[in-house]
């Protein structure tokens, strides 16, 4: 009965879609759906009322009626089109194109699916041309983002979308031609934090090598603007700012390294004008109580980059003179600062440091003497005008800079404690009573005492105070600096044995006292970094670096440090020290024992060598140092910001891993622990010295590791570089050994690791490394060349007429060197065999060919023997003159011999490969078969 009413239903409903009463029509097939479970009825039902529903315009009820009749039959053609009419109507193209689609797959033919499917491509198409038109997207974006109701979610969205839009060079244009700059200054406006780093970021990208709109958008943000935003309480938006400031110099000086022509050469004549406002506001920012700390170390960070030139073989440098006659003075405020005297400025834990670098590379950069004596007179009038008898607060700033200096130039802080009255007030503020005195006179005897000379004279005038004051404070701050001074005379005899300043046993007392203010997480990060100092200097001594390394929580203690995530350039560089210490990784100058007797007879002091410094006692450091996790730490160290981790320190971190890659059973712990990537920047950026044993460190590896392993992803190719750069006569031979050895396990891997080599212009390295009278560098840069020959570039250079490239291989065939033949073998194997050309000129480089490639086919090593044959092979394939010459030389009496015995498991390849070389000489018809 059900049933039957509810076709009944339909049938009414019907009734009604034809007289165009389509909500009857949709009533009557409701009720009807409730009665029946009948499923092609259910299809049939819901397909008619989505009709209902496209003719009322209730789009979403109409979808979703055709949706229920699809999922009963798939296939439902006219269910399938309904919708699509229906997600048409809803905006929902791309789903209403594919509806489509299924139907013009069902039917074909049909001219109306055909001419929708038509129709919704051209609007889906002009509609994504609307969506991503650089112009809408940027206005869309900038109303989301000055739409103050606007969701979290889509505010982020749209701040990283116009980031990312303005480091494209379309990006950058529209957005400033749609009056971008106006309206990110109506974000800076905001006081957002989110909203103002996102506008500083996109003015960043717009300026990035681009002259003409930096200079514009400097202008309309103005250069007061810009660093009063870099002034603010807040570590990420002066950084954020600092890299903006960056881009607008960068473009302004050229350094983008951008060709400008035309119009965009014409819109800007001088920039010198600017870049001269940007250091005077910069210079202004680092006196200014309004800065805060991190804003002024960016300043300092921007100066330390932009005034001194980079490349000394340049002569101009009015930069600094510049900075120096405006702006030493200012520098030297900063660096004279005391962070308890109630005058001081806002600072970091990194400013006076940064401050004290600025004045080295602007020391550095001046040209000549009397250059030098100006900057000197300048520093000498500053530290003298501040002496005053009644304020001690102005005397503790004059020593402050002294220290200052001395942690720069170091020549000219030697200059400055000549000074009349200046190493006499530090002693003087040793022995006051006020606490902020002690410390600043402790840390400038500190940075006083780094000549053995000048330590030789505290030694005598101040180390009794120096003690007094450890023994006496309270002060915990004082009491590790005065020790780090104690440690730092107590080695001032650097690792000479015979040259100790303390008694015995008193630099190991020293040390423990570092090694428990190091264990002690309770103590301030400052004052443990201080006890890192300390050990940096005591472990020069054998006895203290070999208790160092076995008091294990105080090693681990000090690596965490180096792994804490904001390090400043102390922790490092001291860390670095200790560990280039512990490993003895530092150059020693080699003993001539004719100098030794020499010195020895004139009465003159000798260096002597502490036992713990021999290579047994060195090769257990380094084996505990790894088992303490050193490798980790220092990939930490390797990934910190270049403002702290200096180029001194990168060398050193280079110098301590080639200490642990020394032995080739440690390798494979230090790729592990992801030491192979951390040298790959220390390889490419930094000292010369440094670049070099991070090189040779990296060949140690690359010599006997898996390179997908060791190097993972593109990383291996960056590697290339280094290694190539040890193929020099400068290099020693192990560099060059190691080097060759790397290159040869990379041009092993593929093709595209050989090409790199050979863009790196390595081949004619090898090739000379192939004419080395030395065995063992001759040997590997044959095997480096037989995996080298691989590569079609390779090849092209050996078929290239006049050269002695294949000349070469060839003779080294005919070495007695096992090695060298088997590598050189491979090579001409392969050649040989990839080019019929190099067949026939192989004959002609030298009248000894036939003769060398007897002697290989008879070789006692198989692995030769195969070579030998497999050229034979090649020659005897490459044309029928040639294989007529083989075969009237003894040479098919050795293919008869060899291809005659019995081949067993190692010899098979071997005897088949005779035997092909027969059965090619019985094809050209030159012998015949036995019967």
């Amino acid at each position: 009965m059900a049933e039957a009413e509810a076709v009944r239903l339909k049938e009414e409903g019907n009734g009604h879609f034809q007289r165009q009463d389509y909500k009857a029509a949709a009533r009557s097939y409701s009720q009807a759906l409730k009665l029946t479970k009948d499923k092609a009825l259910l299809a049939t039902l819901y397909r008619n009322r989505a009709a209902c529903g496209l003719k009322t315009e209730s789009y979403v009820q109409a979808a979703s009626d055709a949706s229920r009749a699809i999922d009963i039959n798939s296939s439902d053609i006219k269910a399938l089109y309904r919708r699509c009419q229906a997600l048409e109507h809803l905006g929902k193209l791309a789903q209403a194109f594919k509806d489509v689609q299924c139907c013009a797959t069902l039917e074909p033919q049909n001219q109306n699916f055909q001419e929708t499917l038509r129709r919704l491509n051209t609007s889906i198409q002009e509609k994504l041309r609307v969506q991503f038109s650089t112009d809408s997207r940027v206005q869309n974006m900038f109303e989301i983002l000055l739409d103050g109701n606007s969701e979290a979610d889509k505010l982020e969205k749209a701040a990283n979308n116009l980031i990312v839009l303005s480091r494209e060079e379309a990006g950058a244009e529209r957005i400033f031609q749609n009056n971008g700059v106006a309206l990110l200054l109506q974000l800076l406006d905001t006081k957002r934090p989110e909203l103002m780093l996102a506008a500083v970021r996109t003015l960043s990208g717009m300026c990035s090598g681009h002259r003409a709109r930096a200079t514009a958008i400097l202008h309309a943000v103005r250069i007061d603007r810009i660093c009063s935003l870099m002034a603010v309480e807040n570590e990420e938006l002066p950084l954020t700012v600092c890299n903006l400031l960056q881009a607008i110099i960068d473009a302004l000086s050229g350094e983008d390294k951008r060709e400008h022509r035309g119009k965009e050469e014409a819109l800007v004549l001088d920039t010198k004008k600017d870049l001269r406002q940007i250091t005077n506001h910069l210079l202004d920012m680092l006196v200014s109580k309004k800065v805060s700390g991190q804003g002024r170390d960016q300043a300092l960070n921007l100066l330390n980059k932009n005034v001194p030139r980079k490349d000394l073989a340049i002569h101009d440098n009015s930069r600094t003179i510049y900075v120096v006659d405006n702006g030493l003075r200012k520098i030297l405020k900063v660096v004279g600062q005391v962070p308890d005297l109630p005058s001081c400025l806002p600072l970091t834990d990194n400013t006076r440091m940064l401050a004290s670098i600025l004045i080295n590379k602007l020391y550095d950069d001046l040209r000549c003497d009397p250059e030098r004596d100006h900057f000197r007179k300048i520093c000498e009038e500053y530290i003298t005008g501040k002496f005053d008898p009644q304020d001690m607060d102005k005397n503790v700033i004059a020593i402050q800079t002294v220290s200052g200096i001395l942690q720069g130039p170091f020549d000219l802080g030697n200059q400055l404690l000549g000074l009349k009255g200046v190493m006499e007030m530090m002693v003087a503020l040793c022995g006051s009573e006020r606490e902020t005195d002690q410390l600043v006179a402790v840390e400038a005897l500190i940075h006083a005492s780094t000549k053995l000379s000048r330590a030789t004279f505290i030694i005598t005038n101040g180390v009794s105070l120096l003690k007094e004051i450890y023994k006496t404070t309270k002060n915990e701050k004082i009491k590790i600096r005065t020790l780090v001074g104690l440690c730092k005379l107590g080695s001032a005899g650097g690792t000479d044995y015979g040259l100790r300043q303390f008694a015995e046993g008193s630099t190991e007392k020293l040390a423990k006292q570092c090694r428990k203010w190091l264990c002690n997480t309770s103590t301030d990060t400052r004052t443990r970094r201080w006890a890192v100092e300390g050990l940096a200097y005591l472990t020069l001594d054998a006895d203290v670096k070999d208790d160092f390394v076995q008091d294990i929580p105080a090693l681990q203690a000090m690596l965490e440090l180096a792994k804490a995530s904001t390090p400043d350039k102390t922790i490092l560089y001291s860390v670095a020290t200790t560990l280039v210490n512990c490993t003895n990784s530092y150059d020693v100058n080699e003993v001539i024992p004719e100098l030794v007797q020499l010195a020895k007879f004139s009465k003159q002091h000798v260096p002597e060598e502490h036992p713990k410094d021999k290579k047994d006692f060195v090769d257990m450091r380094v084996k505990r140092l790894l088992k303490a996790g050193v490798i980790s730490a220092l990939a930490c160290m390797v990934k910190a910001d270049n403002a702290i981790l200096t180029d001194q320190t990168k060398e050193l971190l280079a110098r301590v891993f080639l200490a642990l890659c020394d032995n080739p059973k440690d390798r494979g712990t230090i790729v592990a622990q992801g030491g192979g990537k951390a040298l790959i920047p220390l390889a490419l950026e930094g000292t010369d010295v440094g670049k070099v044993k991070a090189a040779h460190a990296l060949a140690k590896i690359a010599a006997v590791s898996n390179p997908d392993i060791a190097f993972p992803g593109e990383r291996v190719y960056e590697v290339v570089r280094p290694l190539v750069s040890l193929l020099n006569t400068q290099r020693d031979g192990l560099q060059n050994y190691e080097a060759l050895l790397g290159l040869t396990n990379l041009s092993e891997r593929s093709d595209k690791l050989r090409q790199k080599i050979f863009k790196e212009k390595a081949l004619p390295d090898i090739e000379n490394y192939m004419f080395e009278n030395h065995d063992q560098l001759r040997q590997a840069a044959t095997e480096c060349m037989c995996n080298m020959v691989v590569n079609k570039e390779v090849q092209e250079r050996f078929l290239a007429d006049g050269n002695d490239r294949l000349k070469l291989v060839v003779l080294l065939c005919g070495e007695d060197d096992d090695k060298v033949q088997n590598a050189a073998a491979g090579a001409l194997a392969m050649l040989t065999a990839a080019h019929k050309k190099l067949c026939f000129k192989m004959t002609q480089v030298t009248t000894q060919w036939l003769e060398i490639l007897q002697r290989l086919c008879l070789h006692d090593r198989l692995s030769v023997q195969h070579r030998g044959l497999v050229i034979a092979y090649n020659l005897l394939a490459a044309d029928a003159e040639l294989a007529k010459k083989l075969v009237e030389s003894e040479l098919l009496e050795i293919l008869t011999v060899v291809g005659k015995q019995e081949p067993d498991e190692k010899r098979a390849a071997v005897v088949q490969t005779a035997r092909e070389c027969l059965i090619k000489c019985m094809d050209y018809g030159f012998i015949k078969p036995v019967s």
